[in-house]
């Protein structure tokens, strides 16, 4: 089980870490939505709960809800820059198809 950080990522996590303060990391997980049922959510970790768990990569804590793991693990957090647009994306090895606009994915 493990979620992977490309440089990029956690080059990028790194910078609004240290904005933030009081963060121990980044959160990852999934909601269901979308046309194709799941779509990820990342956010700051304020704090780990019993529920969840907890990766390291290139320094960086990612946590993980043990719920989300079987829809995200083996998953590795890219960011990337084209033009004016930049965004986190994810190279899920879980996912059965995703939905047209890349807004969510099936599992």
């Amino acid at each position: 089980m493990a979620i992977s950080l490309t440089n990029s990522a956690a080059d990028r996590i790194r910078t609004y870490l240290n904005k933030s303060g009081n963060s121990v990391g980044l959160r990852l997980g999934v909601t269901q939505t979308g046309c194709s049922g799941y779509s990820y959510v990342i956010n700051y970790a304020d704090k780990i709960n019993d529920s969840d768990l907890i990766f390291k990569d290139k320094g960086i804590i990612v946590v993980v809800d043990s719920g989300a793991l079987e829809f995200i693990d083996g998953t590795e957090v890219d960011f990337v820059k084209k033009g004016l647009n930049e965004a986190f994306s994810f190279r899920n090895p879980n996912i059965s198809g995703e939905c047209g606009c890349g807004e969510s994915f099936n599992v």
